[in-house]
């Protein structure tokens, strides 16, 4: 199983994505150099998948909007 994720740096709120197969490992990595949030996260059974989501995450504004639009219609901000 493959997670892309969202993180939120709690001193800069910058949003940051990635993806692997070990999310509790990754986010302990990720929290040794900043304190980071985790905001959401999607599974994938194909490495590929994850891979190209994380990308169309990073490179995109339009993936990046949509998501943020979906977290705040689920979180009823």
């Amino acid at each position: 199983m493959y997670f892309v994720y969202s993180l939120e740096n709690k001193l800069t709120n910058e949003l940051y994505y990635g993806y692997t197969n070990n999310l509790e490992r990754r986010l302990k990595e990720h929290n040794i150099k900043n304190e980071y949030k985790l905001i959401c996260y999607e599974a994938y059974i194909s490495e590929t998948d994850a891979r190209d989501r994380e990308r169309k995450l990073k490179n995109y504004g339009q993936a990046r909007t949509h998501l943020k639009n979906r977290l705040r219609n689920s979180l009823n901000l």
